[in-house]
């Protein structure tokens, strides 16, 4: 089964699911994000690219989140998205190297 039968199957059954956790639905919005940062590779886009793009629109999404349409975030909010950031990065790492040593 091919990726994009796999998500669009997993589309269906979360907009299905009435009983949907947040572990679950962060795990869907990450996958529906790497679909798209593969699609963009395969038109040729450089993966540095398509890395911080998704790294860019990330940073809007997130002072949008903070701060609204037209808001900016102050010096103390930029620090508390970058903490988050490392966290998420940090814990990515442990898991990938937990993954290698089997």
């Amino acid at each position: 089964m091919g990726p994009k039968t796999y998500y669009n199957m997993q589309l269906s059954l979360f907009l299905r699911s009435t009983v949907v956790n947040d572990q679950e639905k962060h795990m869907y919005c990450t996958n529906k994000f790497i679909e798209l940062a593969n699609e963009l590779k395969k038109e040729d886009i450089d993966i540095s690219m398509v890395s911080g793009s998704l790294m860019t629109a990330s940073c809007i999404y997130a002072t949008y989140v903070a701060a609204g349409n037209n808001g900016a975030m102050e010096s103390s909010g930029v620090d508390k998205v970058v903490q988050m950031y490392r966290r998420t990065l940090e814990h990515h790492q442990a898991l990938k190297k937990a993954q290698l040593q089997g």
